[in-house]
């Protein structure tokens, strides 16, 4: 019998960056070379304290344990408590994961959910929620709040706080009836908090806040990421934690999958997660750039929506984001359509903070 396989790509939209090609030629003619605002990839160098944990282990030559080591899951504790405000956190409900992209990638189907299933996701969102729910096969619903679901019993809420790529903070109140609604129709909420250490004009709170859940996790899965404020993009550094039995279930999933995070990497992320101070002066880096760039695209007519955190501002002209997105090309400076983020994003353009002090300045000399 011939094979029926139909392509797991075949799924899945076109890869969005790949639609911004030609723009990304223009603003890299540009006299002065290109201004990349497009991706959010960090440009400043690692620590040297991380860079020495990461040597210190390098001779090790055994598999590590999916679960990460007790000194990682410590330390993952300690600092959630410590910056903030996070308790309650068993040490064995925490989970490594090689890069929180690869985590909510596959997080619906390691979960189990299928086409019976529906999965929500923020109405401006980060693409891989989408793309989550599109390799499980499920259903997906965009919706910011939980009067948009009506009678539908979700499997799985997506909440992202503060947003990529908005920088939209969701408030006490409004996660409280996330986590009151999912308990109610026996869905899951998972919280992608990768950007909870970036709060510049509102604070940001975590779905695992006692605030939020009166110190219940049951239901409840929190995932961050050392990519931002500890510059670990290329070591692939995050975990989850929340929930003990669903991270359970997810460690039985990903030792049978290989889903191991490197010792190496283990190592560096501990000593990450227990040194506040590097932090601190990555923060004020992002301060410093935000304030610039923000002060020159509003001088440039510009209007910043929400961007109360994170990596990023979300600004407008009132167009089409690819019209945008060629004007600001056409100055050398590359941005990311809002289009690639759900229809609601289709008149604004994100911009990253991601770059260095030289080519942020730079940007706000062309923009003005």
């Amino acid at each position: 019998m011939r094979s029926t396989r139909i392509p797991v790509s075949s799924r899945l939209p076109d890869f969005p960056w790949d639609t911004i090609a030609a723009d990304k030629a223009l603003a890299t003619a540009y006299p002065g070379g290109i201004v990349d605002l497009s991706v959010g990839t960090p440009v400043d160098p690692v620590d040297p304290l991380i860079q020495r944990a990461l040597a210190s282990v390098a001779e090790v030559p055994g598999y590590p344990a999916t679960h990460g080591t007790p000194a990682l899951r410590a330390a993952v504790v300690e600092a959630l408590a410590r910056r903030f405000g996070i308790t309650g956190v068993d040490p064995e409900a925490v989970l490594p994961a090689i890069g929180t992209k690869e985590l909510i990638a596959g997080l619906p189907r390691q979960l189990g959910l299928g086409e019976q299933d529906l999965v929500v996701i923020p109405e401006v969102a980060y693409p891989t929620y989408e793309v989550a729910a599109l390799l499980s096969g499920s259903r997906f619903l965009r919706a910011d709040g939980v009067t948009r679901l009506g009678p539908e019993s979700p499997a799985l809420i997506f909440v992202n706080s503060p947003s990529n790529p908005t920088g939209k903070v969701l408030g006490v109140e409004h996660l409280r009836k996330v986590v009151e609604f999912a308990r109610e129709r026996g869905a899951i909420v998972a919280s992608d908090e990768c950007y909870l250490g970036l709060a510049w004009d509102a604070p940001a709170v975590s779905i695992l806040d006692p605030r939020v859940c009166d110190g219940d996790h049951t239901g409840l899965l929190a995932i961050h990421s050392l990519s931002k404020t500890s510059n670990l993009a290329s070591y692939r550094a995050g975990f989850v934690t929340g929930d003990p039995a669903l991270v359970r279930e997810l460690l039985e999933v990903r030792k049978h999958s290989g889903l191991i995070m490197p010792f190496p990497v283990q190592a560096a992320m501990t000593a990450a997660l227990a040194d506040d101070e590097h932090e601190r002066v990555q923060r004020e880096r992002y301060r410093a750039r935000r304030d610039l760039l923000r002060k020159a695209v509003q001088q440039a007519g510009f209007r910043v929506d929400d961007s109360e955190a994170g990596l990023y501002l979300w600004v407008t002209r009132g167009e089409s984001s690819r019209s945008t997105l060629r004007w600001l090309a056409e100055r050398g400076i590359l941005a990311a359509p809002g289009d690639f983020y759900g229809p609601r994003g289709a008149e604004h353009v994100r911009m990253a903070l991601t770059a260095t002090d030289e080519r942020i300045a730079a940007a706000a000399e062309r923009l003005v």
